[in-house]
């Protein structure tokens, strides 16, 4: 490990990667998790028509699709696009697929999961929408955590919005008679459509143009090609990936509670005037963030999702890449715009090959997040950060833990990224060469300091040293750095753990830290304790 000393901070190099789960898909082009169903996603293939059941562990895949659809068309952006689950999918077995029909239309179908546990080979019709063209069939559908159905679509087709079937004004600002260029949102579980085989939903009295003008099914509209959307399952947030044309790529976000966007397509491509030099609509809503066509940007956006996972690092940020050039990026919302936007193209380790026509993303149900490429690999992400021992991102006490069981030990197999200076074992150089560098976080900042055993930013006397006190003494497997064991040897005690505490008291973190506030205990008699610790040991010291 590389360390670089700025004004007494401590840099350490940290890398995305990206780990090949499998690689024996037939163009895969979305997958997700199945609610109850924790270690498996359930992938879509685009032109078999399958969706295969993966173990996100092992990589390995069920002989037996557990679902199959026929009648598909086959063209280049059309075929079996999206997949989603029932929020009561654990008890109802009701899950959604979006698919382009042999007819050329966009129809959505309920299926039901089988005694067998595969879906049964009977849909039924929920929703369709005509299409006048073969591409921009968008193709994403999600539950929201209202538990209403979302559905994406394509603008129709054609350029500029003006192909075969389209209104003066293009499909995706035509809200009468138009589902074309919209995010849709209805609920599966109502029927306010009896009479009509083919729509079986009804509609929320709280989208924007129940009792007005407008088709009662429009969530928002003014979209080319929302291929990929997904919910922030922690802020409800909606971000969709819209695919632009000749000259922007962009992320469109509708907050959590909102309704009625107007993306302005095709008025407006990312935040330049489009095509057509149409009026900029009056109610446009510009997206939160867009790049050029280039090789550093893109030429077809690939939507994913905001991290909430279990590594710490990654938390909170928005990955999305772009199809054509395999740039991948990371971004934080703010609640109003992008924030943060950082190109992660050489922040990237790949394990095998290399990124490759990226066409989706996916998270788990643990929160993991993967990416898929056409081709037929899903990778998932990780973070390497040296030092990160456990891999939740940062450099910690659980880490300093960890050598506790490796000291003396040859450095292979787990423990060899536990050997610092590269000698060969695992030795206290390399534990002590980890504690200086103690919790250097992914955004710089000095973290905690050796001796902060609450983590409240400063080492003292009323916390943590009355911590170290009152376990001094204490040895075995359950004691950590969390009890005072400030060297990992399974032992608190006066000459290594007192001293180092002591040789710390005072110090805290830089001003710029953000640090949760601990609480305070009463005062005690730690302070007397710790000097008569501090004159213990510095007299050892003396006569060593």
């Amino acid at each position: 490990m590389t360390l670089t000393l700025v004004c007494g901070t401590p840099v350490v190099a940290q890398t995305i990667t990206l780990t090949r789960v499998s690689s024996n898909f037939a163009r895969p082009v979305f997958a997700t998790s199945a609610p109850g169903d924790s270690g498996k996603l359930y992938v879509t293939e685009q032109h078999t028509g399958q969706v295969r059941v993966m173990d996100v562990e092992t990589g390995s895949i069920e002989p037996q699709p557990f679902l199959q659809l026929n009648n598909l068309s086959t063209g280049n952006e059309q075929g079996l696009l999206g997949l989603a689950f029932h929020p009561d999918y654990e008890t109802n077995g009701r899950l959604f697929v979006n698919y382009t029909h042999g007819s050329g239309d966009t129809v959505v179908e309920e299926y039901q999961r089988g005694a067998s546990g595969q879906a049964t080979g009977i849909g039924t019709a929920v929703l369709s929408v005509e299409q006048p063209q073969a591409n921009h069939n968008a193709g994403w559908i999600g539950f929201g955590p209202n538990g209403l159905l979302h559905i994406a679509t394509g603008d129709g087709g054609a350029a500029n919005d003006s192909g075969t079937g389209h209104g003066p004004i293009g499909n995706s600002q035509d809200i009468t008679n138009n589902l074309l260029g919209k995010i849709l949102r209805i609920d599966v579980d109502g029927d306010d459509f009896a009479s009509d085989a083919t729509r079986n939903y009804a509609v929320p009295a709280n989208t924007p143009f129940v009792g007005q003008t407008g088709d009662d099914e429009i969530l928002a509209y003014g979209l080319r090609n929302p291929y990929r959307s997904s919910f922030d399952r922690r802020t409800g947030d909606l971000f969709i990936a819209d695919v632009g044309q000749g000259a922007r790529e962009e992320i469109d976000v509708i907050p959590a509670g909102t309704a009625g966007q107007n993306f302005g397509w095709r008025g407006r491509e990312g935040f330049i005037d489009g095509p057509f030099n149409d009026p900029v609509p009056n109610n446009l809503v510009d997206p939160i963030h867009d790049y050029d066509h280039s090789t550093l940007g893109g030429f077809s956006v690939t939507g994913g999702y905001v991290y909430r996972g279990p590594i710490t690092a990654l938390q909170g940020k928005y990955f999305f890449a772009d199809f054509v050039t395999d740039n991948l990026w990371s971004l934080e919302y703010d609640g109003t715009t992008a924030t943060s936007v950082t190109p992660l193209h050489d922040e990237i380790s790949v394990d095998f090959g290399a990124l490759n026509n990226v066409s989706s993303f996916a998270e788990d149900e643990e929160g993991n997040l993967y990416v898929i490429e056409l081709g037929g690999t899903i990778y998932r992400f990780g973070f390497d950060l040296p030092g990160d021992l456990t891999g939740d991102g940062n450099v910690n006490a659980a880490d300093i833990d960890l050598y506790a069981d490796f000291l003396g030990q040859p450095a292979n197999g787990e423990a060899s990224s536990m050997d610092i200076d590269n000698n060969g074992f695992i030795t206290l150089d390399d534990q002590q060469q980890l504690i200086e560098t103690f919790a250097q976080t992914t955004d710089g900042e000095f973290g905690t300091l050796v001796g902060d055993i609450n983590f409240d930013g400063q080492v003292d006397v009323l916390n943590d040293a009355a911590t170290l006190v009152n376990s001094l003494g204490n040895e075995g497997e359950s004691v950590g750095y969390a009890n005072g064991d400030l060297n990992a040897d399974r032992r608190v005690d006066v000459l290594n753990d007192a001293a180092t505490l002591i040789d710390n008291l005072g110090r805290s973190r830089p001003a710029t830290s953000s640090v949760a506030a601990a609480a305070v205990p009463e005062p005690c008699s730690s302070l007397a304790m710790m000097i008569v610790l501090a004159a213990t040991v510095s007299g050892r010291r003396r006569s060593s």
